[in-house]
């Protein structure tokens, strides 16, 4: 896996213009912090990013957030067609002086609230190719809207805030286990694919970023009885993640109380003075998997 920065006094400075003349205009826009702005400037990790996409035909590539236009320029040299998501007014109005109406759409608005599946029905596409440098204040939330449109997602490659990065690929029993590592390995498989250092950007965050590659299944990865009882039950464990799992599950079922947990972990073989960060994936689906055994008693 490649670490990357900025070398002094080489194209990687952040005075390459972006998308021809408009560059700057564009480059002249100041930063907005309730969008969390903070944009690439390094060309070789530009570059590198643009290099992992590699769509397949009949995938259509989504950039999140193009920003003044850095990445947008390498990735519309190397694909048929793109579209890119701005929620910033004034960048999409800059970055249609300069648009190539052929090959990229722009949709102004917040990618949250962007029905994923009818852009890919817009395009005509079989399965979207999300790229793109997420916003740090939004990024959890952001991954979550990914996995509610898995089934029309085949890849994503993203740059993230290191410390989500490092939960994306934890381990059980590590301290950046979490409830987004395990949703996300039900439906996907992540690698960490470059390390990107914070003078990479301007302006300079506070932390470090890395970029990693989520590979998305149709389907869910792994069989479960009732995918939303999963999803509430390992909510509420790692809402209270310190706690042991017979505190923190205690109100999936307060009427049957500390009786019907005891029931529960003994249909699922775990024992309930484990903590969340210490269960697998394939022991949550049996913690699922027995809650919905247990009929109506479901979270």
């Amino acid at each position: 896996m490649a670490r990357l920065a900025p070398r002094r006094n080489s194209p990687d400075a952040p005075t390459r213009p972006q998308l021809g003349e408009g560059a700057t205009v564009i480059n002249a826009h100041r930063p907005r912090l309730r969008f969390a702005q903070h944009f690439l400037v390094a060309r070789g990790v530009i570059e590198a990013i643009a290099g992992l996409v590699r769509p397949a035909a009949g995938e259509v590539v989504v950039e999140i957030g193009p920003g003044r236009g850095a990445l947008t320029e390498v990735l519309l040299a190397g694909v048929d067609r793109l579209v890119a998501v701005e929620i910033d007014r004034d960048l999409v109005a800059l970055l249609r002086t300069r648009q190539d109406e052929h090959k990229l759409r722009l949709i102004e608005g917040d990618i949250l609230q962007v029905d994923l599946g009818e852009v890919l029905r817009d395009a005509g596409g079989c399965r979207l190719l999300i790229v793109g440098n997420l916003p740090y204040n939004i990024t959890a939330p952001l991954i979550f809207h990914l996995l509610a449109h898995a089934d029309c997602i085949s890849r994503a490659i993203v740059m993230v805030q290191r410390e989500v990065a490092q939960r994306l690929v934890a381990s059980p029993g590590s301290k950046d286990y979490s409830l987004l590592s395990v949703l996300v390995a039900m439906r996907a498989e992540v690698e960490m694919r470059l390390q990107v250092e914070r003078d990479c950007f301007r302006p300079v965050p506070a932390v470090d970023s890395s970029v990693v590659e989520l590979r998305f299944a149709p389907k869910p990865r792994y069989a479960v009885q009732d995918a939303d009882c999963f999803d509430r039950l390992v909510r509420r464990a790692f809402g209270q993640r310190r706690k042991m799992l017979r505190n923190s599950l205690l109100g999936l079922n307060p009427e049957g109380g500390r009786p019907w947990l005891e029931a529960l972990g003994q249909q699922a073989g775990i024992e309930l003075t484990r903590r969340p960060e210490e269960l697998s994936l394939a022991e949550f689906i049996r913690l699922s998997d027995a809650c919905s055994h247990l009929g109506k008693d479901r979270p």
